[in-house]
């Protein structure tokens, strides 16, 4: 009665149910079209669409002329239930059906209907076998037939194919891939690059338990690798060490450090350039300044201690060494190389992002999978969606068998492999399940030495592990595999298995999880077939263990010893709802720990994710936009407002005490070139006139660099200014963020509240990156000669993604730079 009440699931189903009678109706007029006038109906939907009807006003006939169209083409006709599921499916929800169901199918009617508005549907399995065969398959067939394109997304396509894949009205994709696809497009250097060009329209979920929870906490990271820059340090150190008090200037209150004019001068001569503050000296100049600072606004044995050959940082407020910690953004290696120690290699996550934060960008997001119910809040909590339980078919036949439990592992393997030879003997086949590796090598010898032929599957899916899966329901077939392997790929029984008793499922242990124990059992018992299930349990299994420990197999042992007949040759297996119960209690306590788990991992990364989304946007812009000039002008603004604050104090009502040699000093010969920013006329100015001044003489020397190039190649400049700053720090902040992740999960020992830590001190390290970026904009372009052959790189190269695959962006051709055409334009397109 309670579960009528406040399951929306069941309110969601019992919407769908009048909608599938429409639907059912149409079914003879549809059936009587022509193939032809079938196809038509593709047409007739969109332009409707674009006339004003809604998606929704077309459901029933759209889902009408799909299922006619599948008769047509695979011989399947889709049953009531699947379109239940398929109007749950649209709805934005979860359909749970059972193994066997035709969930695949199903969402072909969603998918179709909701491609008819132009802008793309996303079909995310779980992996590229699966993603390959529906595409490639008669599946894709269905949507071809009806005059829809069909796209596939793996992952050694070349950007321009990908864009080819992105562009069709489907597109099957591993959710890697749509996730690394993602990340890839806000690093490439040119806007024609991007393959995701019309954005995150809507996404259908294939076993989406698996992907959206069970996968939750695992990030996608592109990554540069190690930075093989120790010998720049060294040369940055060597340079810093040989410098005069004149050439650098310290500001003891920031503790920041920078350049002289004659500290400029020197490094140009020592490094052999011709301007420090050129675009291409980027990575130079961070080098020389992570030096100052080193030498000389660090001290040995007040900011960090040098132990064993390595520095070790000094906690500022306890007084004690932090060990594993380290500076971010190269800090760490310049003090290596001022106290002559080991230099440890930089490395450098480019771009990140989880699950939960990329499927959530998706305007409108559903999923299908066997087995979701367990995680129902979870869902509704972080995705929106609700689970509808979609009704079988067939009523379910499959007996599932009371757990057996046994004191010690050797028992329950004897036990368990008695079981299968019993029935491998009688021809049933049989689906061993394993939660780990190690379970499934010991089964396989233990089988061996019964002489039982059997063949051994692990989680690692491909294409030769879904075709024995595939064939795992014939007679006398005996596969081992994990709880998890061959989802996506039914088990179909073999001539003569049904009078056999169907597949027999046999667990060797509990999964923490009571979903994937359902996935398991549901291999079995497809679409009114027979079937049959049991887990073996001992009180040495991990799970047990772990809420039991020694305490519960004491009494497990003496309770078998009380139940166990002295004429007995082998241990009694024990069948009791208590310990049922026992079992499922101790599942829904890990559940629920993960569930808390991937719910901070959430709120951690929300931080993240807004920046990022502002980065990007920003990023985007800057790629996308025909003429940037105005953000460059607003970014110089920016940073000379925030830079003269500090040094106007206010002192009264419309009285300021103006620090005019402050703001000379941190203006002329480091924003401008020396010279520029008169001293004299800074002192007749008030503090509405001075940031007025500095603005009019930043844009006098934008206006002289526009005036002599063209529009295209001053733009280009611009451009490649933009983009190199915005990644450089971009890149450096997700270091910084990450450090600082670690470091504040120790705030919560002295009773501190760890996230809002996070989020008060990511803001503070966010506003400070907006200010870098607009800095360096402002000084690289004020400051940089335009040349002839520079064009857009990466700032790091050689990317890699955390799933082994390669960032696919060329590493750009270099060109020798003429030394002597310093002021002829300096960028051309690729």
């Amino acid at each position: 009665m309670f579960k009528k009440w406040f399951d929306s699931g069941l309110k969601e189903l019992k919407k769908a149910k009048p909608v599938a009678d429409k639907i059912e109706k149409l079914s003879s007029s549809v059936a009587a079209l022509s193939d032809e006038e079938l196809k038509n109906k593709t047409e007739e939907f969109k332009q409707r669409f674009q006339q004003g009807a809604s998606l929704d006003d077309l459901m029933v006939e759209a889902y009408a002329v799909v299922r006619e169209a599948s008769r047509r083409v695979t011989g399947m006709y889709p049953y009531y239930v699947q379109l239940l599921g398929a109007i749950a499916i649209h709805g934005g929800n979860i359909a749970e059906m059972k193994t066997g169901e035709g969930k695949t199918l199903t969402a072909v009617m969603p998918a179709y209907l909701n491609a008819l508005n132009g802008l793309g549907v996303h079909i995310v399995t779980v992996n590229e076998y699966l993603a390959r065969r529906e595409a490639e398959g008669e599946i894709g067939d269905i949507y071809r037939f009806l005059g829809l394109t069909v796209g596939l997304n793996i992952r050694e396509l070349t950007p321009d194919q990908k864009k080819e894949a992105y562009a069709c009205d489907i597109l099957y994709s591993t959710n890697s891939e749509l996730g690394f696809d993602y990340l890839r497009d806000h690093m490439v250097l040119y806007a024609k690059d991007m393959v995701q060009k019309r954005g995150l329209n809507y996404a259908i979920i294939d076993e989406v338990d698996s992907i959206l929870i069970d996968e939750a906490r695992t990030p996608l990271i592109i990554s540069g690798g190690a930075k093989q820059n120790q010998n720049l340090y060294a040369a940055a150190d060597r340079f810093a060490k040989y410098l005069k008090d004149e050439d650098y200037i310290i500001d003891i209150e920031s503790k920041t450090i920078e350049l002289s004019e004659s500290g400029i001068v020197r490094a140009e001569q020592m490094f052999r350039i011709e301007n420090l503050y050129d675009i291409n000296n980027v990575t130079l100049l961070h080098h020389i300044n992570n030096a100052l600072r080193a030498n000389y606004i660090m001290f040995r044995d007040k900011d960090y201690m040098v132990v064993d050959n390595a520095v070790l940082i000094i906690d500022q407020f306890t007084g004690r060494v932090l060990p594993g910690r380290q500076f971010s953004e190269g800090l760490h290696q310049a003090l290596e190389a001022k106290e002559n120690v080991e230099i440890k290699k930089e490395t450098v996550t480019v771009a990140t992002i989880t699950y939960q934060n990329f499927f959530r960008m998706y305007k409108k997001l559903s999923g299908m999978t066997g087995t979701a119910k367990t995680e129902e809040e979870e869902f509704r909590e972080i995705y929106n969606m609700y689970v509808v339980e979609v009704p079988t078919n067939e009523p379910v036949i499959r007996v599932d068998a009371p757990d057996f439990l046994f004191v010690t592992l050797e028992d329950k393997y004897n036990a368990l492999i008695d079981d299968v030879q019993e029935r491998h003997e009688k021809g049933q086949p049989i689906l061993l399940g394993t939660v780990a590796v190690e379970t499934s090598e010991v089964l396989s010898k233990l089988l061996t030495r019964r002489g039982i032929k059997h063949d051994v599957l692990n989680a690692k899916q491909h294409e030769r592990e879904a075709d024995i899966i595939a064939k795992a329901g014939h007679k006398y077939a005996v596969t081992i595999a994990t709880n998890m392997a061959g989802r996506g790929t039914d088990i179909k029984l073999g001539e003569g298995v049904v009078e056999l008793g169907g597949l027999a499922v046999i667990g060797s242990e509990r999964h923490e999880s009571r979903r994937i124990d359902n996935q398991l059992r549901g291999r079995s018992g497809r679409q009114g077939d027979p079937g049959y299930s049991r887990f073996y349990l001992s009180a040495e299994d991990e799970l047990l263990m772990r809420f039991g420990g020694e305490t519960f197999k004491q009494r497990i042992a003496m309770i078998s010893k009380l139940n166990t007949d002295k004429e007995a040759t082998k241990p009694q297996p024990l069948e009791s709802k208590m310990f049922s119960r026992f079992v499922s209690s101790a599942q829904k306590r890990i559940e629920g720990q993960n569930y808390d788990t991937r719910k901070t991992v959430l709120k951690y990364d929300d931080v993240l994710r807004k920046q990022r989304e502002i980065m990007y946007a920003e990023r985007t812009f800057v790629l996308t936009e025909a003429n940037i000039e105005p953000f460059v002008i607003k970014a110089i603004e920016s940073y000379i407002d925030s830079a003269v604050a500090p040094l106007m104090v206010q002192v009264g009502k419309n009285k300021f005490e103006i620090n005019d040699e402050a703001i000379h000093v941190t203006f002329d010969g480091v924003l401008f070139v020396r010279g520029t920013v008169d001293k004299q006329k800074l002192a007749e100015l008030d503090e509405k006139g001075i940031p007025a001044y500095l603005k009019s003489l930043a844009m006098h020397e934008i206006e002289n660099k526009k005036a002599q190039f063209p529009e295209e190649i001053f733009n280009e400049f611009l451009k490649v200014i933009s983009l190199r700053v915005i990644d450089t720090f971009w890149m450096r902040h997700i270091d910084q963020m990450s450090e600082l992740r670690q470091a504040v999960t120790l705030q919560q020992y002295g009773q501190a509240n760890p996230l809002q830590i996070y989020q008060k001190e990511g803001f503070n390290k966010f506003r400070e990156m907006t200010l870098n970026i607009s800095k360096d904009i402002a000084t690289y372009v004020l400051r940089a000669q335009i040349r002839v052959n520079s064009e857009r790189e990466e700032v790091v190269k050689n990317t890699k993604t955390n799933e082994g695959g390669e960032l696919r962006n060329k590493k750009p051709s270099k060109v020798k730079q003429n030394h002597n055409q310093r002021n002829m334009p300096n960028w051309k397109r690729r």
